[in-house]
């Protein structure tokens, strides 16, 4: 089980402090959530805070692609000191290609699922793939309702990463995963939670180390 908090939530007047929290606090990854205005109506940020994140944690820096052909920007993000890159099926022309040059690239590539995506669409994929990650919320913003039918979705990647002997495959869930749903994420077979705004409020590092304790 590992939990990526959503700097996105973050208070970014005060990152580099927050972002040191959740790293002490025990968080595994730091999930940072890039937006370019076309794919998703909202634009967060770019390579400059992903350089600046890189000089604060030694975690490793999971970067969630959330536009238009990223097969454009993979080097860049690469240099900037991405650790994983997710990309999303419906933003790639060619999704294979893509995640052939993340993996040249020497990072760990997922693939992200919009709810109204069709598992299927991972099928001749699943072998090339770190990370399947399902959207439990509708992408380009935070604080949103999960959607409780993504539920099944999980079951289904579970279990399709069963059947094929995929025990390294992760299966992050990324959308308003609170305290209170957490364990029916989990059960569904997660083993990768991002949570942004239920971790970024009050006492930062009392809400990372609860998560924790709900993921086992």
């Amino acid at each position: 089980m590992k939990l990526s908090p959503s700097v996105l939530s973050a208070d970014f007047t005060n990152l580099g402090e927050q972002i040191k929290i959740v790293d002490e606090a025990g968080a595994d990854y730091i999930h940072l959530d890039i937006m370019d205005g076309q794919f998703v109506p909202n634009i967060s940020f770019g390579i400059p805070v992903i350089e600046a994140i890189r000089k604060v944690t030694d975690k490793p820096l999971d970067v969630h692609l959330m536009i238009e052909e990223p097969i454009r920007y993979l080097q860049e993000f690469k240099d900037a000191g991405a650790d994983i890159i997710t990309v999303h099926t419906e933003a790639c022309t060619h999704l294979h290609r893509t995640i052939c040059r993340i993996r040249e690239l020497d990072m760990k590539a997922g693939v992200a699922l919009n709810p109204a995506t069709s598992v299927n669409v991972l099928n001749y994929i699943f072998d090339d793939i770190d990370l399947a990650v399902v959207m439990s919320v509708n992408p380009g913003f935070g604080g949103q309702t999960f959607i409780p039918g993504m539920l099944d979705k999980i079951k289904r990647i579970h279990k399709i990463a069963d059947d094929k002997g995929l025990k390294n495959l992760e299966i992050e869930v990324d959308g308003g995963i609170t305290l209170n749903n957490i364990a029916a994420v989990v059960d569904a077979g997660a083993n990768v939670i991002v949570a942004g705004s239920a971790i970024f409020h009050d006492d930062i590092k009392a809400n990372v180390k609860e998560f924790i304790k709900r993921m086992y």
